[in-house]
């Protein structure tokens, strides 16, 4: 027991706490008063004081809850809905302006209620303000399997008369107990994306926010472990995502040998809200966790709950198709005889969906031409699209087309015919830059863009809409809204993108999606309840990607990780890579293809023949099942994943060496030219055999033997792959 837990068990004991009897996960307590949220492996506790306050208490084991502390007063001063007022002792989750100008809140509670949304247990707390029209309802969604809450909040102005501006409102908070913490982020910039970055949680406030409406540069995600058991495999472990794909914000709030606050919800920076008489807002979802397993636990968790909860339900069990990509082969010199001969080398290769790229669309010859204008080019396609999508499905894959709605060129029709439509400031006369945003929050750009791709889908057979958007927002003008609306631009901005995503998948349900933005610059759980997939980064190059794909997956599952086979020298390693090494490291996702494939050479197409058929083999362990993180390359100079079978009779072991080590090297006397596996049974027998070699008859070992004694290394060069196939044996 930790030395919190102890002081918790003992003070506990004292005052006698004790809970109402339930078989759920959400259970009421009397003493103390308030509820008791449980998951596999976490209690979460609310209290409420006898001044109708409610508040949070412990927060972690489960194994602890029965010993939480009986009074609220290990978190003096922070609420579970905290507001601007009082003390200003914590971060606000909640400021509002009332109608006199007032700025302060003071909520108390109206009752709370056990129910059930979309199948799950639900905490549903009513407050509202002690004299002000003001009702805020907060919610707490419970996933026990997967040890995740899911909190949200709804403010309603519950006035007749006056409205009521929201200057901060976040989807919620939870408190860590006393002690040093050390925080991990995923942050990184456009092409190098999802780099883990440690930092000690000193006093004072940790920000990591978005504000350019992408990002590339911080993904919405967190983990937060006790500076003692940081670098220990297992451990107490608090995480968390965002459901939101605009400006963001996560705040971790330290006091002086106290505890941390955790807030996380919409980025109110140059943005308000205007609630008039009955209107009401909810908040997008953030989800937290406790995991006693460490960062694993983490990416466990996470990548099952994405994979099985969040993703879209229609193509959630599916699996991703193996998809070719012209982009890096003809850019926007398109035409119809050219994609088709591309799709025969394609499909003899095995791929199962052909994807044309930028360039297809009217007048766009460069990228300052033609975008936002959604018609085909006849002058590249006079017959249209129909014809090329016949042929290419005739060879027995599917047809898929990028698409970037949001934005236009100030050298296009659309732009000519609707200068209004832009996020601007008349007034800041400046040259215009080649992509500018247009102003979604707009209902007439929101029925446009709904029209036009919605008849692109309607007069063509598309499998596969590639949805990227490639512009970071910089002058957020409203100027014809009026001036109580202005500044809610970004908010119904994002609300009006989801509209119009749900809106095409309803119609159109069989439809894939895949999310791009500039590479991963639009990867939140809020836009992957929408998409299938995503593209992670710009940036393809198998060695950079082995870094940026390990990050990711940290917070994600990799049936949602696009990663394609390239024709380019990695950025920053400047090193030749072989094909087979490309392969590699693109079948431990959702496998994708963006060579140039007609400078292959017999040779060539027949490894990627053999590596696509490898891949459709345990593509659906790599897609549906469990995920261990074995080797970190920021750690390491190589990497290992290991994917199992949900019923641990097979496994799928990718394994990247960057470099070389020389024998007698510090890496390898400290073992590590030893690899253990997980996930195993340990009194089954396993047979390990080479994946690339038809050949190999293997070697069969114990589970447990695996698992407490490992296997040698596979790869002995530099720059060398190996996957490795192990079955169990009856």
């Amino acid at each position: 027991m930790t030395r919190i837990g102890f002081i918790i068990f003992i003070i506990c004991a004292l005052n006698g706490v004790s809970y109402a009897q339930s078989s759920s996960s959400i259970i009421q307590t009397e003493s103390p008063k308030g509820w008791i949220i449980k998951t596999n492996s976490s209690a979460y506790q609310i209290i409420v004081t006898a001044n109708g306050t409610v508040k949070p208490g412990y927060y972690g084991s489960k194994e602890q809850a029965d010993y939480v502390k009986k009074n609220a007063a290990w978190f003096e001063g922070i609420d579970e809905v905290p507001v601007r007022g009082g003390l200003p002792v914590k971060s606000p989750v909640l400021e509002v302006v009332f109608a006199d100008h007032v700025r302060d809140a003071e909520l108390e509670l109206i009752n709370g209620e056990i129910i059930t949304l979309n199948g799950r247990q639900t905490l549903k707390i009513t407050q509202k303000d002690k004299i002000y029209p003001l009702q805020v309802i907060s919610y707490i969604r419970s996933l026990p399997e997967y040890d995740i809450l899911e909190k949200w909040i709804e403010v309603k102005n519950t006035s007749r008369k006056d409205a009521l501006k929201v200057e901060n409102l976040m989807s919620g908070n939870i408190v860590l107990p006393s002690d040093e913490y050390v925080l991990t982020q995923l942050s990184g910039k456009q092409m190098n994306e999802f780099q883990p970055n440690e930092s000690l949680l000193t006093p004072g406030v940790k920000l990591i926010e978005n504000r350019g409406f992408k990002s590339n540069y911080n993904a919405p995600w967190f983990q937060v472990r006790p500076q003692s058991s940081n670098k220990d495999e297992t451990g107490p472990t608090w995480f968390g995502s965002l459901h939101y794909s605009g400006n963001w914000r996560l705040l971790f709030d330290k006091a002086f040998d106290s505890n941390v606050q955790v807030t996380g919800g919409i980025n109110f920076w140059d943005t308000e809200l205007n609630l008039k008489p009955g209107e009401e807002f909810q908040t997008p979802k953030l989800s937290v966790g406790y995991t006693p397993d460490g960062s694993e636990g983490v990416s466990l968790n996470l990548g099952a709950y994405v994979r099985n909860e969040i993703l879209p339900a229609e193509h959630r069990r599916d699996m991703r198709p193996v998809l070719f990509n012209s982009w890096y082969a003809t850019t926007y010199h398109l035409n119809e005889e050219q994609q088709v001969g591309m799709a025969k080398i394609a499909a003899e290769t095995g791929v199962e969906l052909f994807v044309i790229d930028d360039g297809w669309f009217k007048g766009r010859t460069t990228h300052t031409t033609g975008l936002g204008d959604w018609e085909v080019d006849k002058t590249k396609f006079p017959n249209g699209l129909g014809s090329m999508i016949k042929r290419i499905n005739d060879l027995g894959m599917k047809f898929g087309i990028w698409v970037e709605p949001e934005s236009v060129t100030p050298n296009s029709d659309i732009y000519r015919a609707h200068p209004d439509w832009i996020l601007s400031y008349p007034s800041r006369k400046k040259e215009l830059p080649y992509r500018v945003f247009l102003n979604l929050g707009k209902e007439e750009v929101y029925q446009h863009l709904l029209g036009a791709i919605s008849k692109l889908l309607k007069e063509n057979k598309i499998d596969f809409i590639k949805w990227d958007q490639n512009t970071y927002l910089t002058d957020p003008g409203w100027m014809d809204a009026p001036a109580d609306v202005q500044r809610e631009v970004r908010i119904r901005y994002i609300q009006n993108l989801y509209r119009l995503v749900d809106e095409l998948k309803r119609s159109f349900p069989k439809v894939w999606f895949e999310s791009c933005a500039s590479g991963g610059g639009r990867i939140d759980y809020g836009m992957m309840s929408k998409m299938d997939q995503a593209w992670v980064s710009d940036n393809a190059g198998a060695l950079d990607r082995i870094f940026i794909q390990y990050g990711y997956l940290s917070a994600l599952p990799a049936n949602t990780m696009v990663s394609w086979v390239i024709d380019q020298i990695d950025n920053f390693w400047m090193q030749p890579i072989s094909l087979a090494y490309k392969f590699d490291v693109s079948m431990s996702g959702v496998l994708g293809i963006g060579y140039d494939i007609r400078k292959w050479t017999p040779e060539e197409r027949t490894l990627a023949k053999n590596k696509i058929e490898l891949y459709k083999k345990i593509r659906p362990i790599v897609h549906q099942g469990i995920l261990h993180r074995l080797v970190s390359p920021f750690n390491n100079n190589r990497c290992a994943l290991q994917y199992n079978a949900a019923d641990g009779k097979s496994s799928a072991l990718f394994c990247y060496n960057m470099a070389k080590y020389l024998p007698g090297s510090v890496l390898i006397d400290r073992g590590s030219n030893i690899l253990k596996l997980k996930g195993l049974k340990a009194e089954s027998s396993y047979r390990i055999t080479k994946a690339n070699d038809v050949n190999d008859k293997g070697s069969i070992y114990k589970g447990g033997f695996l698992m407490e004694i490992g296997i040698t290394w596979p790869a002995k060069n530099a720059f060398e792959s190996q996957i490795l196939l192990i079955n169990e044996v009856n």
